[in-house]
């Protein structure tokens, strides 16, 4: 096989650490800091840039394992990139690890193509909306009542509609916990809960109740394990009128998502692109949605997502993650702000249009 015209000529790996703002937690996990992989993939002068929340094996294995796959592939071919990736981890596992660290360089390789051909990542990939609609994200079980409403109220203010608070960890005062953060939005915001698999099932089917009466709850995501695809579906298919059930964000490969959508287990699908490989593997999920007519909701990182979520069919919303977008406005320029609800792809600027900030970055190397 000949050599390309564009060959990708470097791959370079940093990661970095950065505190959260306060103690945080969910139903099942509490966290002090997050550790974000960035990956810069040149060919020539043009680089390319993608990025993983993960850990820092990922980021030794995306240096060590992936990066000399990659270097003098085709930079205008990023699924073949891809295979090889798939392919050098085989006897590593392919799901976790190894599918986060896919992820940051399938990214890179995206947007390095997109800022090869001077467009920007949406376009390149087929952009069918200008805007991305969002909800805001935090309401963590470690907040008090008065953060916990200040921070929903807040997005509401600045015309995020809906909004997802985090339960689980106490689940006798979720339902007070509910209803004060309804009575912080008012009546016509939505309001989403996630218990991040923390409740059982029977649980889950009596909180749901209580959730709609209390806060007229729309949205209740991981309600059990994502793994238990028979306790979604009963939770799903018990639950009050008007509420979906989600799940999906820890999916890392096709099958599982095929998996969960087989099962019947959820009414809209979620995805991380973060997670499930990239972005190559993230426009096969959009199709196995569009074949099982289910929605797609992209699970965290909003400014890696803009783009690609204004390419997807079966896209419905996006999720702008308090921990994540303070992330992204601390280490990259070019970071979207919201505006009627809704990020909107930079449509001037090639690829996603982010610019890691040197400085700032290694202020958090890890």
């Amino acid at each position: 096989m000949s050599s390309p015209d564009q060959p990708v000529t470097s791959i370079e790996v940093c990661a970095y650490t950065i505190p959260t703002d306060g103690p945080e937690a969910d139903g099942t996990l509490a966290w002090a800091e997050t550790t974000i992989v960035v990956v810069h993939a040149r060919s020539g002068a043009v680089a390319g840039l993608g990025y993983s929340y993960a850990d820092l094996a990922t980021a030794r294995l995306a240096e060590t394992k992936l990066a000399p796959i990659v270097r003098g592939a085709d930079a205008l071919s990023p699924p073949a990139a891809w295979l090889a990736m798939v392919r050098a981890v085989r006897n590593l596992g392919r799901p976790g690890i190894c599918s986060m660290a896919i992820a940051a360089v399938d990214i890179a390789l995206w947007d390095l193509k997109a800022r090869l051909l001077d467009l920007p990542l949406c376009r390149l990939l087929g952009a069918v909306r200008e805007g991305v609609p969002i909800y805001g994200s935090g309401g963590f079980t470690s907040y008090d009542d008065v953060r916990l409403q200040r921070q929903l109220s807040e997005w509401v203010e600045r015309g995020i509609p809906r909004v997802k608070m985090k339960v689980g960890s106490d689940p006798a005062r979720d339902p007070l916990r509910v209803r004060r953060a309804r009575q912080a939005i008012g009546g016509d915001a939505e309001l989403y809960v996630d218990a991040n698999g923390a409740y059982s099932v029977s649980q889950a089917l009596r909180l749901a109740q209580d959730f709609a009466e209390q806060g007229s709850v729309s949205w209740f995501e991981e309600p059990v394990s994502s793994d238990d695809l028979a306790g979604l579906r009963d939770v799903r298919r018990g639950a009050p009128v008007g509420m979906e059930v989600a799940a999906g964000e820890y999916g890392y490969d096709l099958p599982y998502f095929a998996r969960m959508l087989d099962a019947g287990a959820v009414d809209v699908q979620q995805a991380d692109v973060t997670r499930c490989a990239g972005i190559t593997e993230l426009l096969r999920v959009d199709a196995l949605c569009r074949a099982h007519e289910r929605m797609l909701s992209l699970h965290c990182g909003p400014a890696v997502h803009a783009h690609v979520a204004a390419a997807l069919s079966q896209f419905v919303h996006l999720e702008y993650f308090h921990d994540h977008e303070r992330i992204e406005r601390m280490l990259f320029d070019g970071v979207l702000e919201p505006r009627d609800g809704a990020l909107w792809p930079d449509r001037t600027a090639a690829g996603m249009g982010l610019e890691l900030k040197q400085r700032a970055a290694q202020a958090v190397a890890a």
